[in-house]
């Protein structure tokens, strides 16, 4: 129930004089409260004369939230001039005046049509005058006064949210929001609701209450360490598995979260401490554990390791809580595979003379299954790197052999692979390499580094160098070819020359006398003999060429051919040369003269059925259309000036002594038919122009053509002699040809 108080407000207006109070009228309320009165001052009853006073204002004071049916009275205003005959007339304006504050213009009765609430406006100001009614002009001056809003517990409190969110580090210390418990535990429960009521009017009786809910959520901190749920764990891994490959995961469990819960693992002993690795999965926080090294189950099948895990953010609070890491041991047990056989070496190198016969073994390889079985191997040896089957292996013991003779000189290293398989599993094979080097026997004789060819000169004196000889040796010397040169026997005592060996793998040839006479001799074959000195001793004889030449005086070489016998009778070199040209003008004109008589009286080409040329059977090929560009250049065709009279003719011999027959070239005319017609009457009149010739145009007619050949070997006769209207039958494609030759009138041949 809302407890209402009442006030008389009394205002006086003008002088400190005593003052009387203007009846109340009616309220209309129903406030059990005194009426609020504005008196307007007027004239003192001990002053003779009247005095205008203005007016004074205090304020008036309105409850807020008016529940009440009529409207709710705020006050009267009353002018000491109003002598109650209904001549003022009072006027309200200002905040709401009209609508919000309504006055009685008779009375001065001031109303609040609405209920007001206080938190939406607190203070209205307004303006009081009253005028004369009948005048209008105003007998008090127009004055402000106030209406304040009393203030009543109608709004309870709020907050400003609804719902509130709120973490705070599990362990802590009171805040705004208290703890109640101590050591509240995240891992326990992370999530708390709290209701949190505010009361006003300090929370005494009748004040107003709103509530709120408050979300608090624990966050974490590392305050539990990580824990194996098994103290030992068991994997198996064949021994076949490759480096750096995972054996299996291992996983230590962290109730914290986050970056509390991150564990690092490591090896921290164990006989396989070297053998084996582990790293972190930073997603699940998995410890993985991989092979390092290659696994041997024959040496080794089984390892045991003591892996730790470890928290990477350790928090200082918390280290009395124990120390944060775990540690756990892991047996791994190694598989047997069968494996396949191994050799005792990673490559195999071997030497062999190349003189030695065949089927000779050259060495030995070995390998054996590693596993426990121990099955048989047998050899082979891959003909991919050994096509010309130049070794062999024996299948059950490895000895390498040859099959074919060796030749250091060809091929220094043989490069093979030899395959060892089970015999019961011929699937697990390995390879290795083996290379062969053939060692150097000294079965290649010395032979000249060059071919030798040199000259003497006709003038040149006994003991005279006259060339320097060096050889060269196939095979290896390891302290150095040593080289001796000698004259072969059968040239020994009987040479005009002597060799001198230089005892530096050279070698010079010297004149044995004075004077060479090239008519004589004019070309020396000498001999030499050349040998090695290793073991056995090669050797072999070659020849050095000696020609005899002409030298001037300081012994440079002028010619070295013989001159005729007759130089010495005195003819000179320009008498020969006149000589020689008056037997090529002879001869010229004895061919001309021949090549003359040859045209006048030149036979046909063709003199019986077997003369027939080769290129005759082009008549059989009609040519392959308009696509076909290789029978002829139909541009000629269809372009007579483009004829080179000047080519010569492909179906006879050329005759280079004589200018080709000219024809007359239609060069006004460039229509097909006449230049076909003009070639036609060319060649069936000229006996000697073979049916072969620019007429094979003629067999261009396209792919697909029922004609037959239209070759001139029966076109002999003249234009008027044959029919040529069945080319009319032939169909669209020769109808431009039956139209050329059909002009005249001929029986049909059927």
């Amino acid at each position: 129930m809302r407890t209402y108080h009442c006030f008389w407000l009394l205002f006086w207006a003008g002088q400190p004089h005593q003052s009387f109070l203007t009846p109340l009228s009616k309220r209309t309320s129903g406030f059990p409260e005194k009426e609020k009165v504005l008196v307007l001052s007027g004239s003192s009853r001990q002053d003779l004369h009247r005095s205008k006073r203005s007016w004074m204002w205090n304020q008036f004071f309105l409850l807020e939230e008016y529940t009440g049916t009529d409207y709710q009275y705020v006050g009267k205003l009353h002018s000491d001039q109003d002598k109650g005959d209904g001549s003022l007339k009072y006027i309200l304006s200002g905040d709401g005046a009209g609508d919000l504050f309504i006055i009685n213009e008779n009375t001065g009765d001031i109303q609040a049509t609405k209920r007001l609430d206080r938190e939406e406006k607190p203070v209205y100001i307004l303006r009081a005058q009253a005028i004369n009614r009948r005048t209008g002009r105003p007998v008090e001056p127009e004055s402000e006064f106030i209406i304040k809003i009393h203030d009543i517990n109608d709004n309870e409190p709020m907050f400003t949210k609804d719902v509130y969110n709120a973490s705070i580090p599990e362990m802590s210390d009171v805040g705004i929001i208290k703890t109640a418990l101590l050591n509240m535990d995240r891992e326990n429960r992370e999530q708390y609701q709290v209701v949190i009521q505010a009361k006003d009017m300090g929370g005494q009786m009748g004040g107003l209450s709103g509530t709120t809910t408050v979300n608090i959520t624990l966050t974490d901190v590392n305050d539990n360490p990580p824990r194996f749920p098994q103290s030992t764990y068991q994997f198996r891994a064949p021994e076949s598995t490759p480096p750096d490959s995972p054996v299996g995961r291992i996983k230590a469990n962290d109730a914290d979260v986050d970056e509390n819960a991150e564990i690092e693992y490591s090896i921290t002993e164990g006989d396989g401490y070297d053998m084996f690795g582990i790293t972190t999965d930073k997603d699940t926080q998995e410890g993985i554990i991989t092979v390092k090294k290659a696994l041997d189950f024959e040496n080794k099948n089984l390892y045991i390791l003591k892996v730790e895990a470890t928290n990477t953010h350790v928090d200082p609070r918390f280290l009395y809580l124990g120390p944060f890491k775990d540690s756990a041991t892991v047996r791994i047990q190694v598989e047997d595979v069968d494996e396949p056989p191994v050799f005792s070496r990673p490559a195999y190198i071997m030497e062999v003379k190349e003189d030695v016969p065949i089927n000779s073994v050259i060495g030995t390889i070995t390998a054996q299954d590693p596993d426990a079985a121990r099955n048989p191997v047998k050899y082979s040896v891959d003909r991919h790197t050994d096509m010309d089957r130049v070794f062999n292996i024996n299948s059950g013991n490895g000895s390498i052999f040859t099959s074919k003779p060796l030749d250091r000189e060809t091929l220094l290293w043989h490069n093979i692979t030899v395959i060892a398989a089970e015999i019961n599993n011929p699937k697990q094979s390995s390879r290795v390499p083996v290379f062969i080097k053939v060692l150097d026997v000294n079965d290649n004789a010395p032979e000249f580094a060059m071919f030798y060819e040199t000259f003497v000169c006709e003038n040149a004196k006994a003991e005279q160098l006259i060339q320097t000889l060096s050889a060269v040796d196939k095979d290896d010397s390891y302290g150095g070819h040593q080289f001796s040169f000698s004259l072969a026997p059968e040239a020994a005592s009987s040479s005009n020359f002597t060799l001198q060996d230089n005892r530096d793998n050279t070698a010079g040839i010297f004149t044995r006398k004075t004077r060479y006479n090239r008519h004589e001799m004019s070309t020396y074959f000498l001999p030499v003999v050349i040998s090695d000195n290793d073991y056995p001793i090669q050797s072999s004889t070659e020849t050095v060429t000696i020609r005899v030449c002409a030298c001037d005086h300081r012994g440079k070489m002028l010619s070295c051919n013989a001159e005729a016998l007759i130089h010495p009778t005195g003819l000179s070199t320009g008498a020969l040369i006149a000589i020689l040209l008056c037997i090529i003008i002879l001869l010229v004109t004895v061919v001309l003269f021949a090549a003359l008589r040859r045209q006048r009286k030149k036979e046909p080409l063709i003199i019986s059925k077997e003369d027939i040329r080769d290129n005759i059977v082009s008549y059989n090929d009609e040519g392959g259309g308009e696509e076909d560009t290789q029978a002829f250049d139909i541009g000629t065709l269809r372009n007579p000036e483009a004829i080179d009279d000047n080519k010569l003719r492909r179906d006879i011999v050329p005759e280079t002594l004589f200018m080709p027959r000219r024809t007359a070239t239609a060069r006004d005319n460039t229509d097909v038919r006449d230049f076909i017609n003009q070639r036609l009457k060319e060649n069936d009149t000229d006996p000697t122009a073979p049916p072969y010739d620019s007429l094979a145009t003629y067999a261009y007619e396209g792919n697909g053509s029922v004609a037959e050949s239209l070759s001139s070997l029966e076109s002999v006769t003249t234009d008027g002699d044959q029919d040529y209207d069945y080319l009319s039958d032939w169909g669209p494609r020769f109808k431009k040809l039956a139209d050329m030759y059909g002009a005249m009138d001929s029986d049909k041949d059927s």
